[in-house]
């Protein structure tokens, strides 16, 4: 048993209200410089949607993640002799079009027009050629258009649907979307650190952020290709690659990332986890519909005292075991199971994990009442507006029953607490959904709580850094103190 730690997320869907605030303040601290405007580490996406960059969940054109065929693992976008052919074009790489074309205005237009009979307006200019452009597409261009047959329709998702249920998703009566915010998922087994000719991507030993060394960063841009989420980003000034970094600053400091902290919904989860990190390339090599439980087996109990003597054995400071001990994602993720994996088939085990939402039951206007498909209070998870296969193919690479048991797990606790609070509901039958849930009355307050009342150190259980175990303590700390920046670290010069 190799025991190791791993700073995970939970991002709870049902709570997402879609303001971008978590994009804006990343974007306003990490990605405010040339060559990065067009960056979003955090972006917030509608479902159904084709995302940022387009189509992102296309991986017969973009080749991400892994594939497991013959038993073996292998990167789908490169090896050794394509990385040489790709030298000079990537042909899985997303270009500008996927992403957009980032733009400024023309204040100065606005504030210097003299005096007219018509409005003066300030015109789009690119921040990449200084030309006026048309606005053709940006981070969330299809924000809110649940319904548009241009962006919902060519969700990668959608293609286990049947005809008529993707006619009716797109009707009127049955139209809905949810939020779908995403970052780095700083996976155990990182299809960018593996792809990378350089060695310019690792992961902390520490806490398993995924970072980019930009001092070993020679602009191969295999990691674009290989990241199968499409996370990270090729900054065109500086000719070194990019990604969230998870505000690592701000976590040795005790501090949740910028996004998290900023969350208005309040939906994000930040916890240890202790994994086993033995039983990765096991685990990867999984067939699909087994691969959402092999993952979660890997996540460790921290109460176990076997796993607490090996934590010991491998480094693990005692301090990090207590904080995996109160880590809200160990809850969702291992105890609950209630938390769901994005994509889990691109076989990358990211570490960070969704809720799935609960959709809202369908409903028509006849002669000015509002009459609803279901009878009862709450509908059946079959009832909802968005279809099961289609949170099956985001969350349970395609199969159901991990989505299914999450869902029904989370109606059950809605049922729980309308008997307690209003009481329109029996006791016996709220009592008998938690048992077909496989839930208790205990659990169901716990589960309760911690989505809807929980505190900011609840919400955020960061372990202590322990930096001066780190490597980084035996350097020079003034000359190495601005080595979290981004940018040129120094000078070009000819090899030998």
């Amino acid at each position: 048993m190799n025991v190791r730690s791993q700073i995970s997320m939970v991002f709870h869907l049902d709570k997402c209200i879609g303001c971008h605030t978590c994009s804006i303040a990343c974007k306003n601290i990490w990605t405010d410089r040339k060559g990065a405007e067009y960056m979003w580490w955090n972006n917030v996406e509608t479902k159904p949607g084709t995302g940022f960059p387009t189509a992102w969940e296309d991986q017969e054109k973009y080749k991400g993640g892994w594939d497991a065929g013959e038993g073996e693992l292998r990167l789908r976008s490169t090896s050794k002799p394509k990385t040489v052919f790709n030298i000079f074009h990537n042909p899985h790489m997303p270009t500008m079009d996927d992403y957009y074309e980032p733009w400024t205005y023309d204040y100065k237009a606005l504030f210097d027009a003299p005096e007219g009979p018509d409005q003066p307006t300030a015109r789009p200019i690119s921040m990449v050629t200084g030309q006026p452009m048309d606005i053709e597409a940006g981070p969330n261009w299809d924000d809110d258009l649940g319904g548009s047959p241009v962006y919902a329709e060519n969700d990668r998702n959608l293609e286990g649907l049947t005809p008529d249920q993707r006619r009716q998703l797109f009707a009127v009566e049955r139209l809905v979307f949810f939020y779908f915010p995403r970052i780095c998922n700083h996976c155990l087994n990182p299809a960018c650190v593996a792809a990378c000719p350089s060695g310019a991507l690792y992961k902390r030993g520490e806490d398993g952020i995924v970072l980019v060394d930009q001092n070993r960063c020679r602009a191969w841009r295999a990691c674009i290709a290989a990241c199968p989420y499409k996370k990270v980003f090729f900054n065109w000034f500086t000719g070194k690659s990019e990604k969230c970094i998870l505000c690592f600053p701000r976590l040795e400091t005790g501090q949740a990332p910028a996004c998290f902290h900023s969350c208005v919904g309040r939906i994000r989860y930040l916890g240890v986890l202790l994994y086993d990190a033995e039983r990765i390339a096991e685990v990867a090599k999984r067939p699909n519909e087994e691969l959402v439980e092999a993952h979660r087996s890997l996540v460790l109990d921290p109460f176990d005292p076997e796993v607490i003597a090996a934590a010991h054995r491998n480094g693990i400071h005692p301090s990090v075991i207590e904080a995996a001990q109160k880590s809200p994602v160990y809850q969702f993720v291992k105890v609950w199971k209630i938390a769901l994996p994005p994509h889990i088939e691109y076989r990358t085990l990211p570490m960070l994990f969704y809720v799935p939402p609960m959709a809202p039951v369908m409903a028509g206007l006849e002669g000015g009442m509002v009459n609803h498909v279901s009878d009862n209070l709450f509908h059946d998870i079959d009832e909802s507006r968005v279809p099961m296969k289609f949170l099956a193919s985001l969350f349970g690479a395609g199969h159901e029953a991990s989505v299914r048991y999450a869902l029904r797990k989370q109606k059950a606790v809605r049922w729980h607490r309308r008997a307690l609070t209003v009481g329109d509901v029996e006791p016996a039958v709220a009592e008998r959904m938690l048992r077909e849930a496989d839930s208790s009355a205990e659990e169901a307050e716990a589960i309760y709580k911690l989505t809807s009342l929980c505190s900011f150190e609840e919400r955020f259980v960061i372990p202590p850094a322990h930096r001066e175990e780190a490597i980084e303590m035996m350097r020079d700390p003034l000359e190495h103190k601005q080595g979290v920046g981004f940018g040129f670290l120094s000078g070009p010069r000819r090899s030998a």
